[in-house]
């Protein structure tokens, strides 16, 4: 089934802002945080990933559909300020904390106003933050101690691509089960920081949900065994990971729920964890999220397609020139006069008169910035398009290479209405 889309809308935004330009659906928004909660209802903690969009306006209406904020630097953690979410909503993750990351966060704990959680990769990051926590005071007979998460690495085979595939063995991320023990087994119980419990991500556009319930099993009875005899190890925050696809072509959070329901079922009662998270990212933005650009150049060559230059590129959506991502694009002015979205995935005689296939590039001097072909109608330059699915890794993992100023943000409200959410140029 081919999403709708709110072609009218997007032609608006391309007037108003100018292209490119980044336009997020607040309805899908919420549609998603809701599809969410219904499958990992309170008490669950649901925190959004910022690496998959850290727009503080995005990021802030996640918030208000009862999203904490998950961030792995201290630049997604600033995001998230911006956006509205308080230290007590955050979560400090990710494999790349530097010493001033650590700082901020034992600088925040030091203050009284600690985040949620730091999930530590390593012992050695575990020993840098302590003998920061250390000096700092944190502890008995000091301030409060910092609470940290130790993330497992689950050494499974998900069912993703290679370069999404952050829980095989091989993969830098996280602790193997022996390292995390030695590593929660050397924590102090009464030292700067307390032990909660045990934090892992199997990978990214999950295909399927076993590779992910082998990981949370592991997860799961590692949580038991270290945590016997150690009061307040009690956390256990299963990642993100949930895919992003038309409606049964891939699995949807619950179906993920379903295979953890029956794993905890199992558990002892004195076993199961008392505080439960995930943190998916892709799966609440990406499919909110549009990239509207101008067509540039149209190109005519008889021995091969055509070529279609457009104003927006890997600078604003470098997903395909990473790693081959696929998106959907669909005209949205034709010949200069408005037409109703094509599906570029339908044969080129359905589309309609004049309706066939052109490769479409960006703008970058790179010969990999390109979208590979896609069906559009004829187009001349000026005419609008639209890239679908542009709400994850675009915006974030956006770059001003060749000196392009950032797109703006716009918001589509429930009520048809935009709203800038952040201007041209800025961050």
């Amino acid at each position: 089934m081919v999403r709708a889309v709110p072609a009218d809308a997007l032609r608006r935004a391309a007037r108003r802002f100018g292209t490119p330009a980044y336009v997020t659906s607040v309805p899908d928004l919420d549609a998603a945080a809701a599809e969410l909660a219904a499958a990992f209802p309170d008490p669950w903690l649901r925190a959004f990933s910022l690496k998959a969009n850290d727009v503080p306006a995005v990021v802030a209406r996640l918030a208000e559909a009862g999203l904490d904020a998950n961030v792995v630097s201290r630049g997604e953690w600033a995001a998230a300020r911006t956006a509205g979410v308080p230290n007590a909503r955050v979560t400090l993750e990710g494999i790349g904390k530097d010493a001033a990351d650590l700082r901020a966060a034992v600088r925040a704990a030091a203050a009284g106003d600690p985040p949620r959680w730091v999930a530590v990769e390593s012992p050695e990051e575990l020993d840098a933050l302590g003998g920061v926590a250390s000096r700092a005071g944190l502890g008995p007979g000091g301030r409060p101690a910092l609470d940290v998460l130790f993330r497992l690495n689950p050494d499974v085979t998900p069912e993703t691509h290679a370069g999404l595939a952050v829980g095989q063995g091989s993969a830098k991320f996280g602790m193997t089960e022996t390292e995390l023990s030695g590593a929660v087994a050397r924590l102090p119980e009464d030292g700067p920081l307390r032990a909660r419990g045990v934090h892992l991500h199997v990978g990214s556009q999950l295909g399927a949900v076993d590779a992910w319930r082998d990981a949370v099993r592991r997860g799961l009875a590692l949580l038991a065994i270290v945590g016997a005899g150690r009061p307040g190890f009690d956390t256990f925050d299963v990642g993100g990971g949930f895919p992003v696809g038309d409606p049964g072509t891939v699995p949807p959070p619950s179906r993920f729920a379903r295979e953890l329901e029956a794993l905890l079922a199992a558990l002892p009662r004195d076993r199961v964890p008392a505080r439960l998270a995930v943190e998916p990212g892709r799966f609440l933005v990406a499919r909110a999220g549009w990239l509207v650009a101008s067509v540039l150049h149209v190109r005519e060559r008889p021995e091969t397609e055509r070529i279609v230059v457009l104003d927006a590129g890997m600078t604003e959506l470098i997903r395909p020139a990473l790693y081959g991502a696929r998106h959907r694009i669909v005209a949205l002015t034709s010949l200069g006069r408005p037409v109703g979205a094509t599906d570029d995935d339908a044969p080129i005689a359905a589309g309609g008169p004049g309706i066939a296939p052109a490769r479409v590039d960006g703008p970058v001097c790179e010969s990999t910035d390109t979208f590979e072909v896609h069906h559009l109608p004829a187009l001349r330059r000026g005419d609008l398009v639209a890239i679908a699915d542009a709400g994850a890794y675009a915006a974030s993992m956006g770059m001003t290479y060749n000196g392009r100023p950032r797109p703006p943000q716009v918001l589509l409200e429930a009520d048809g209405s935009l709203t800038l959410g952040r201007r041209r140029g800025t961050r």
